[in-house]
């Protein structure tokens, strides 16, 4: 008799009811937004304490796994190249729809820029700005891609020169070809154990979220967000637009599916980064969400690991948009059709240099510098940022599930059956494998 017919036949009333993970995090959006409200109200000191430890330790544990993830991500995705029909056909248009969809948001946060004025009226001056210890620069970020050793970008977690590294590994085992094998079965089976790792750290994402909601309400404050109201609001619209206009209009117009169904698969992943604030971080959760969409194995683990170090539909389109306008305003700055064409050009050619961390401070500093803006704008901008990063990562890995959906559709490749039949939580379904993994070992009698 195994474990699995046993439980099944005693004690059926103590099983308790599984609570879907989405929901969890629900659960932790509510409970965390309603202590930071406490905490802030009644100054409860050790709470705010504890709220801000548990959000930075959740932070931690996903960093804790990003420079391994992405060198093997990267690596083993352009391998997994060579098993994909035209794939170089296939890499060209993922980055052309990158660039498709970035545009279209840049655009999108112009526009509201542009009609709502978000810097008249808030109340701050040029003198309530600082200048970042570091700024983005195109001769930075050139150079920056390549790294001075190989050991200092996993220390530094500079993940652009990472994600250098593991291309150049890549194409290299690719031209070796059978004698890079053994590297190959390595580095897949370092990516399996990093991913499972990850997993349980997300498993723990409805902890986090209490910490991280509730010590942003609690540090932040409703009075500090009045005065950036126009400006937040710009940003979670111009998101929000993408996100539930932008994206179902493709899906439904170009890769000709239901975008409904899209998001009721893909909302996991959606969800996650909303609260980590991490497009790497989310990445195995999108992974998962990508494939059960019907997208090819080996398609996806090229196109979402790519999209978490590039696609930045939210941190490098929406949001340098309407900070730009907003800092130009705020500084009495006059911003030409010149200004709002490079504005959208950066936008489309730098977002790499996000590099889907927490923030998107280098992108910003990086269309300021170019457009001639000065950077203590930055500092205007960084007392309300994970209030915003929230909805811009969010889009961003939004879109990373997006373009490869699109792409497999107009290639032929998507497998329709499995994105009609998809459910929707990859979480659940992970853990529920594990635990009949677990149960269904047969056991001496």
């Amino acid at each position: 008799m195994s474990v699995s017919a046993s439980a099944s036949t005693e004690n059926p009333t103590r099983r308790i009811p599984k609570v879907p993970f989405w929901a969890q995090i629900v659960a932790g959006l509510v409970l965390g937004v309603l202590l930071g409200w406490v905490t802030r109200a009644h100054d409860v000191q050790w709470l705010y304490t504890t709220l801000d430890q548990v959000g930075h330790i959740f932070v931690q544990l996903l960093k804790l796994a990003v420079a391994p993830l992405v060198f093997f991500a990267i690596l083993v995705s352009i391998t997994n190249l060579r098993k994909v029909n035209n794939a170089a056909r296939l890499a060209a248009h993922t980055l052309l729809w990158f660039m498709i969809t970035s545009l279209i948001a840049v655009a999108i946060g112009l526009a509201i820029g542009l009609l709502t004025n978000p810097g008249a009226g808030t109340g701050l001056t040029p003198k309530d700005g600082k200048a970042p210890e570091k700024a983005g620069s195109w001769l930075d970020f050139l150079t920056g891609i390549i790294p001075t050793d190989v050991i200092t970008p996993f220390t530094e977690l500079n993940v652009l020169q990472i994600v250098f590294m593991a291309a150049v590994a890549g194409i290299a085992a690719l031209k070796l070809g059978d004698k890079a094998q053994p590297i190959l079965t390595l580095s897949e089976a370092v990516l399996e154990l990093l991913q499972k790792a990850l997993w349980w750290v997300i498993r723990l994402a409805p902890i986090g979220t209490v910490g991280l909601i509730g010590y942003a309400i609690a540090d932040y404050g409703w009075d500090l967000i009045g005065k950036y109201a126009t400006f937040t609001a710009d940003i979670y619209i111009g998101c929000a637009l993408v996100l539930f206009g932008v994206y179902p209009l493709l899906l439904a117009t170009v890769a000709k599916v239901n975008p409904v169904q899209f998001f009721k698969v893909a909302w996991p992943a959606i969800q996650l980064a909303f609260v980590s604030r991490s497009s790497v971080g989310t990445m195995p959760v999108t992974v998962k969400v990508t494939e059960r969409l019907g997208v090819p194995k080996e398609y996806t683990s090229f196109a979402v690991p790519f999209g978490a170090t590039t696609k930045m539909d939210g941190c490098a389109a929406i949001y340098p948009a309407l900070a730009a306008i907003f800092i130009a305003q705020i500084f009495d700055v006059q911003l030409g059709i010149g200004d709002y064409l490079l504005i959208a050009f950066v936008s489309v050619i730098g977002s790499a240099a996000t590099a889907g961390l927490t923030g998107a401070t280098v992108m910003l500093t990086l269309t300021l510098s170019t457009l001639g803006l000065p950077l203590e704008g930055v500092g205007l901008l960084m007392a309300i940022d994970p209030i915003l990063d929230m909805v811009r990562t969010a889009t961003n890995v939004a879109g990373q599930a997006l373009v490869p959906v699109v792409v497999a559709a107009r290639e032929k490749i998507l497998d329709l059956d499995a994105y009609n039949a998809a459910p929707s939580s990859p979480v659940d379904e992970y853990d529920a494998r594990e635990a009949e993994r677990k149960v269904s070992v047969p056991v001496a009698a």
